[in-house]
């Protein structure tokens, strides 16, 4: 089970291009069984491996005395970051990203925010400018992987199983399917969720934070660390508002309570309200 969160087995992960067959190669589950040898005696090779003789030249008493009080109850600190392998994963996708100038942004958000939406249309009017990647990240199918395929920029599908999250080493090893190319921009759109993926760095450069108006203004209250560990909240499906009932003042009153330098921008992936400064903070944070 995963340490973090339960959320299942952190090995067992596939990672695809679209059009791929699903192989033993695309599985990352990882079977461990430990051999230990020891050297035994003839005694032992014949039977006796598990025999133990104890000989004493005096007789004395096996009992134990727990007529003294007990001892006081002392607290046993066995706390440790359990995060520590996926940080330092993460500090070396870092590294990877800055040393070919490569802007890395993690999208997050709850499932049908409209991520893929936006990435759909960010492709299709920006490509041209600068060379794009992308990872997709779910539980499983390759349904996002197949529509970033459409807009014809290199695409890898992480399927995390039961896993609720990415995590470094899956990001790690999708990079490395990809080829990135130098002064490129790499989206990962990350599992649907607000909960776990906040706990684990990527190694992105950005955390990007989707919410859509159908959700509910009070996320952000809701999901506070998700909030507090991005870098720009973008309010999604704005031309919805006059069908639902969602107060955007509140949403951004909450947002910035849980972190004061959040930016925000108000979009509409559908009518392109928003994009063009969707744009201009990506360039902002090359």
């Amino acid at each position: 089970m995963c340490e973090t969160c339960g959320c299942g087995q952190p090995d067992n992960f596939t990672i695809r291009m679209p059009g791929e067959e699903l192989t033993d190669d695309h599985n990352r589950d990882h079977d461990h069984e430990h051999h230990h040898e020891h050297e035994h005696d003839d005694d032992h090779k014949h039977g006796d491996r598990h025999k133990h003789h104890h000989e004493h030249e005096e007789d004395h008493p096996h009992g134990h005395s727990y007529e003294q009080s007990s001892p006081t109850p002392r607290m046993i600190d066995i706390s440790k970051d359990i995060l520590s392998e996926n940080n330092l994963t993460a500090e070396r996708n870092r590294g990877f990203f800055e040393g070919r100038s490569i802007i890395c942004l993690n999208l997050v958000s709850a499932p049908g925010s409209g991520k893929t939406t936006i990435l759909e249309k960010t492709i299709n009017e920006r490509a041209k400018e600068r060379e794009i990647f992308v990872i997709e990240g779910d539980q499983q199918s390759m349904n996002d992987a197949e529509r970033i395929k459409k807009t014809g920029v290199p695409v890898v599908q992480i399927n995390t199983g039961a896993g609720c999250h990415l995590d470094a080493r899956m990001v790690n090893s999708a990079i490395k399917r990809l080829e990135l190319s130098r002064n490129s921009v790499l989206f990962i759109e990350n599992v649907g969720n607000l909960v776990c993926p906040a706990l684990f760095d990527l190694g992105e450069t950005k955390r990007v934070v989707v919410m859509s108006v159908t959700e509910g203004e009070d996320k952000p209250e809701k999901y506070p660390y998700m909030f507090a560990s991005s870098h720009l909240c973008i309010i999604n499906k704005t031309d919805l508002l006059p069908y639902v009932d969602f107060n955007v003042e509140k949403a951004m009153e909450y947002a910035r309570r849980t972190n004061p330098d959040l930016e925000i921008i108000l979009m509409s992936a559908k009518t392109g309200e928003g994009m063009q400064l969707w744009y201009e903070w990506i360039d902002k944070n090359q």
